[in-house]
């Protein structure tokens, strides 16, 4: 029995320590999986921070570059821009390439177009509605005019009576000639 222990020991041995090592790899590839997936979390956390950095940032720069600039044509505002862009993302260590930061400050000019728009709008609109009153009351005084002139078109028609040269009313006869007679052949 003690031979058949020894013999089978170094067997035992090297099956444990395979089982050993698979379950030691299966630990270690879920611990890099672990890792990978908190790198790419807090990098995504970072990028994210990022992200709103720069377009703070354009959007400073956007309105400098408008402010400042006002008489300066669209093309020298944006480069005012990208260069106050550069210079304050480069204070803060983000490294942005140009035309991400050209899509970002030309981000800050839509959305300030959008916002502009929207105020013309809602000022423009009490326009509209005065203009809608003005026409309805049009409309009503139109209808008013034609029912007034309906009513003196059908007030001036007087009726047509008949004329009283018959007082009887008799069987009108027709005019010999007008008779025809059914003509017979035989």
């Amino acid at each position: 029995m003690q031979n058949v222990i020894e013999t089978i020991q170094p067997a035992i041995s090297t099956i444990v320590t395979a089982i050993v090592g698979v379950l030691v790899t299966f630990a270690l590839a879920g611990i890099n999986t672990l890792k990978n997936k908190a790198n790419n979390w807090l990098d995504a956390r970072t990028t994210a921070a990022q992200r709103e950095v720069i377009h703070k940032v354009a959007g400073e720069a956007f309105a400098l570059a408008q402010t400042t600039f006002k008489n300066a044509g669209g093309v020298r505002k944006m480069q005012e821009a990208l260069q106050y862009a550069s210079l304050r993302l480069t204070e803060q260590g983000i490294v942005v390439s140009p035309t991400e930061l050209q899509a970002a400050i030309e981000k800050a000019y839509l959305e300030y177009k959008a916002k502009t728009k929207t105020v013309l709008t809602t000022e423009a609109q009490p326009n509209i509605e005065a203009t809608q009153a003005a026409a309805k009351e049009a409309v009503s005084d139109l209808a008013a005019k034609i029912n007034d002139f309906l009513a003196q078109a059908t007030a001036e028609v007087e009726p047509v009576v008949p004329a009283q040269g018959q007082s009887e009313l008799g069987p009108i006869s027709a005019p010999i000639e007008a008779v025809q007679t059914p003509v017979i052949t035989e």
